[in-house]
């Protein structure tokens, strides 16, 4: 395993650009868990939010419990197969890559003001996506609408329709090719 990587995938000697998830410790229905983009890194000590961070999302805990276990064994899936090592989502400050932390604002986005019952077909659409388009969905929407207060507009909402309300099913598919004359109308 490589030494230097704190949560997921974050190694602060390659890159200070993260995301950084706080989780209260404790269980209160009323709690907020808060997404914020940071281009620091303090190895003295503890993570102090700064004026310079950039909240982009808070959201319910009840919220954050159905999409928590999917998104790690996802990034950890990952992480695995570059040899890094696993994180977990845990209270306190959990600092995440730059591309899983983008991947992950993807589907926060989509489903911050969607009805919870919504979020398995969010789950799946998510996981349908490579990261590369999930990385494409997060830079057209951070770039219009990136900040906490930018949750009903734009590319956000976009997200929302996109990730909850395409129904999805859970047959197995494969893409064809444009050459692939099996399995198409005739």
């Amino acid at each position: 395993m490589k030494r230097g990587f704190i949560g997921f995938g974050f190694h602060p000697e390659e890159s200070e650009n993260h995301f950084y998830v706080e989780i209260p410790a404790g269980r209160s229905g009323e709690d907020r868990i808060s997404v914020y983009e940071r281009f620091h890194w303090d190895a003295e000590g503890e993570q102090k939010i700064l004026q310079r961070d950039v909240l982009k999302l808070e959201i319910s805990r009840h919220k954050w419990s159905k999409i928590a276990e999917t998104v790690a064994n996802e990034f950890n899936s990952r992480l695995k197969q570059d040899k890094k090592p696993v994180g977990r989502f845990a209270p306190g400050g959990i600092p995440v890559d730059k591309l899983l932390g983008k991947e992950l604002m993807v589907l926060l986005w989509g489903i911050e003001n969607n009805d919870p019952s919504g979020i398995p077909t969010a789950l799946r659409n998510w996981l349908g996506l490579q990261p590369e388009e999930r990385w494409w969905l997060y830079t057209i929407t951070n770039a219009s609408t990136g900040t906490v207060n930018d949750s009903k507009r734009g590319w956000r909402v976009a997200l929302r329709y996109a990730l909850c309300e395409n129904p999805v099913d859970d047959r197995p598919y494969r893409q064809l090719s444009l050459s692939d004359t099996t399995g198409g109308d005739d």
